[in-house]
């Protein structure tokens, strides 16, 4: 059975390159637009992994990263921003990685295939 992957972010060009891309790589994949969205289809789809933006309107990714560990300690999540100097923030290492938005989708890609 394949795995499921929710994937947040509010630019519709990353959320489409990159279901595109994990799709190919054989996982189902789910999207929404932002931290309210995502939590609705994390309830529903119950995935086996997170891949989250961190600059969100609303709700951070940093914020959704806290409370989808509440609601699932064990869920695997992969903060994604374009801006390297939230990695030294004590707050996004909750996560289980952290990679920098690139066109190149192999390092988004071996973090996925470890975490899942």
């Amino acid at each position: 059975m394949s795995k499921k992957i929710l994937l947040i972010d509010d630019e519709s060009n990353v959320r489409l390159l990159y279901k595109e891309e994990l799709e190919d790589e054989g996982y189902i994949v789910y999207v929404a637009k932002d931290a309210k969205e995502g939590f609705e289809k994390f309830k529903k789809f119950n995935p086996d992994l997170v891949i989250l933006d961190i600059k969100m309107p609303e709700i951070s990714g940093i914020e959704a990263l806290q409370k989808f560990k509440r609601l699932k300690g064990s869920i695997p999540v992969i903060l994604l921003t374009a801006f390297g100097e939230y990695q030294y923030e004590f707050t996004t290492w909750a996560a289980d990685e952290y990679i920098i938005k690139s066109s190149n989708m192999e390092t988004l890609k071996k973090a996925v295939k470890q975490l899942i």
